[in-house]
């Protein structure tokens, strides 16, 4: 878990995606149409990606990606992120994470 706790240490929103995967893309476009602005690392274009993928793995995300963190906390991955958003509460947590301002 090194890895992944070091890239996502003091980042408002960070999203572990694949360059070729549909789903990342969507969640990376929702996240931005709010305003935020999320790190993203694409694990198939990252020296480390394959033992990030197997850390993401060893945490639950199944699929690998995408994998949102906010606030160092993993919230999960494109069903998660697409469920809070239609409940309303996917913006309410970038704002407590600052990483939009209405």
């Amino acid at each position: 878990m090194a890895i992944v706790t070091r890239l996502v240490k003091d980042r408002a929103v960070v999203i572990f995606s694949k360059s070729s995967c549909c789903m990342s893309h969507s969640i990376k476009t929702l996240i931005c149409s709010f305003g935020a602005n999320p790190t993203v690392y694409e694990l198939d274009e990252h020296p480390d990606g394959q033992q990030i993928e197997k850390e993401l793995k060893a945490l639950g995300c199944k699929p690998c990606v995408p994998a949102v963190f906010m606030g160092q906390e993993l919230v999960g991955g494109s069903n998660e992120i697409m469920s809070l958003h239609l409940k309303g509460k996917l913006v309410p947590m970038l704002i407590k994470e600052r990483a939009i301002w209405l």
